[in-house]
């Protein structure tokens, strides 16, 4: 089976968001990939999705899963088809980790309207709209990331 990893800093806003609406995407076509979610840092290991970042999900009709925190490792890099990352310093982090991997990537590399090279604010520091934009940017995204696993 397919598999993709988000990764953010720590695992409780960006990636995980980005591992929900992939879900729901995968299962509205029916696509075989396996999803999931980690962070470069270990400070927020076991914690659950932000509340704020769950809220913002519900609200747009996503799930929120069961989710607990987990630091990202080279055997889930090696294991996944396809790495993303929402900062270069995410990319970079993965890179140092995994060195010689070859897919990994920043989400906003399947998002034909954003800046190359740019990558995806933590929404933790801000308010709710930091969350909404991320979920945008996720969304906006999501069709060239199922394509590139396609």
């Amino acid at each position: 089976m397919t598999k993709l990893l988000f990764v953010c800093h720590g695992n409780i806003c960006r990636s995980t968001m980005g591992e929900q609406v992939a879900r729901a995407w995968i299962d509205r076509d029916a696509l075989a990939i396996d999803v999931d979610s980690a962070g470069v840092s270990d400070e927020e290991h076991g914690n659950p999705i932000d509340p704020r970042a769950a809220r913002v999900l519900r609200e747009h009709g996503y799930p929120t899963g069961s989710h607990r925190a987990q630091q990202v490792t080279a055997a889930m890099i090696a294991d996944a088809d396809l790495v993303l990352g929402f900062e270069p310093h995410h990319v970079q982090r993965m890179r140092h980790l995994a060195p010689g991997a070859d897919d990994i990537k920043l989400v906003t590399d399947f998002d034909p309207a954003a800046v190359p090279g740019s990558g995806i604010a933590d929404p933790w520091y801000g308010d709710r709209s930091g969350f909404e934009e991320t979920l945008s940017a996720i969304e906006a995204a999501m069709p060239g990331i199922l394509a590139a696993l396609g």
